[in-house]
């Protein structure tokens, strides 16, 4: 477990490292302010694909945690039901509420 968590705090100093690198190569690039915006895209779409993947995580252990309720105790699926519900809207609503923000931002 150790080595797992120095070598993503590696890589991600690695990655920290690099954005004055790639920073410096578009500005020069293309003038600054048109190269922004394609970073900007590029950013918004590996956030919504980090909120998404993290909301099916999300919404697959609520339905294992449900599944095993039901099958611990079979009289309790009404209320197990409704509470299955109501995380998986709130974990979707995650998701939809990135999408919005992305939206909002790259337009």
């Amino acid at each position: 477990m150790r080595q797992k968590i120095v070598l993503f705090l590696t890589g991600l100093a690695g990655m920290l490292l690099a954005v004055p690198a790639f920073a410096q190569g578009t500005a020069s690039a293309a003038g600054g302010a048109a190269s922004g915006a394609g970073l900007a895209a590029i950013g918004a779409g590996i956030g919504m694909a980090i909120a998404s993947g993290l909301c099916g995580i999300g919404q697959g252990k609520a339905a294992a945690s449900a599944c095993e309720g039901v099958a611990r105790n079979p009289g309790a699926r009404p209320a197990i039901f409704l509470f299955l519900i109501l995380a998986l809207i709130f974990t979707e609503s995650l998701a939809l509420y990135t999408l919005a923000i992305i939206f909002i931002k790259i337009h």
